[in-house]
């Protein structure tokens, strides 16, 4: 098994700080978070988040001019760029996912992150996935053209939350250009399948594995009180990670795994360093056994 991290997870960490930190902690690779950079004086002012005022993050404008850069950077610190992960969807620009593509070329890395359409309660889904497969066909033509795989994610919110959805999906393309993307804290939030079962269903559309935790708590909502999920630190979840790694065993995959962790409970620095420690206790644990 080895270890990667999905940079969206270190906000207040530079590129290379993030780099030395995942060298220092014994990552084998990188998922290097690739979206627009914001401009807005605002937004630029506020504190480093997950998901705004993110500074690890390649910028997707630049990101083949920077190609060589982030890939002597990412050597620098001996971590293989496993992934370039994305926010764009298949019905989006294909000359800037073609773009990525070609940046990951250069990089050396074999993968990037395009994911499927979200659910619309005012559309039917019946549609929304038609308008997925054909704009997964795009993507795969541009995949067969570059060499560089799209993977798409099971994410909560999207016609893709579940193994079952998202094998549905997949199985219109050939997996050596299209794969899938199991997340062991977003299927908490809506999609979960026993593990050895979605692994099973997902079959050779299995392409890497996102381990992160979550949990459903009770919160005042519009005024009232529901359970509603939430991220958790990855001790403390809803997810069961010996039971996800010897499905893996089980199956025969022996990738990468990237970590991600959206929790409040430790610093970046506490979670790269205790998250991969218990999670290479339960691999060593599972594969032992």
């Amino acid at each position: 098994m080895k270890y990667s991290l999905f940079t969206v997870s270190v906000p207040e960490m530079t590129l290379e700080e993030a780099a030395k930190k995942m060298q220092e902690y014994g990552y084998d690779g990188v998922d290097w978070r690739v979206t627009d950079i914001p401009t807005d004086p605002e937004i630029l002012k506020e504190a480093p988040s997950y998901w705004k005022n993110n500074y690890c993050t390649v910028d997707i404008n630049k990101v083949e001019e920077q190609a060589e850069e982030i890939k002597a950077l990412s050597d620098k610190y001996g971590l293989e760029i496993n992934a370039l992960a994305t926010y764009l969807d298949c019905s989006m620009d294909p000359e800037k996912i073609e773009s990525c593509m070609r940046a990951a070329k250069k990089m050396g890395c074999s993968r990037i992150r395009v994911n499927a359409l979200k659910y619309d309660v005012a559309r039917n889904y019946t549609e929304i996935f038609a308008e997925a497969v054909a704009g997964f066909k795009k993507v795969e033509e541009l995949a067969k053209k570059t060499g560089i795989k799209a993977d798409f994610e099971m994410h909560m919110g999207t016609i893709t939350a579940s193994a079952s959805a998202a094998r549905k999906l997949a199985s219109y393309f050939d997996p050596k250009y299209i794969g899938v993307i199991y997340d062991t804290g977003n299927v908490i939030y809506e999609g979960f399948e026993e593990y050895k079962m979605a692994l099973e269903i997902l079959g050779p559309y299995l392409d890497l594995v996102h381990i992160k935790n979550a949990q459903w708590v009770k919160k005042e909502v519009d005024g009232k009180e529901k359970y509603v999920p939430d991220w958790a630190p990855f001790n403390d979840g809803y997810a069961d990670f010996e039971r996800c790694f010897k499905a893996l065993k089980d199956v025969g995959y022996d990738g990468y795994v990237t970590f991600e962790d959206f929790s409040s409970a430790e610093t970046s620095d506490q979670k790269l360093k205790t998250n991969i420690e218990l999670i290479r206790g339960i691999v060593d644990k599972v594969w032992a056994e």
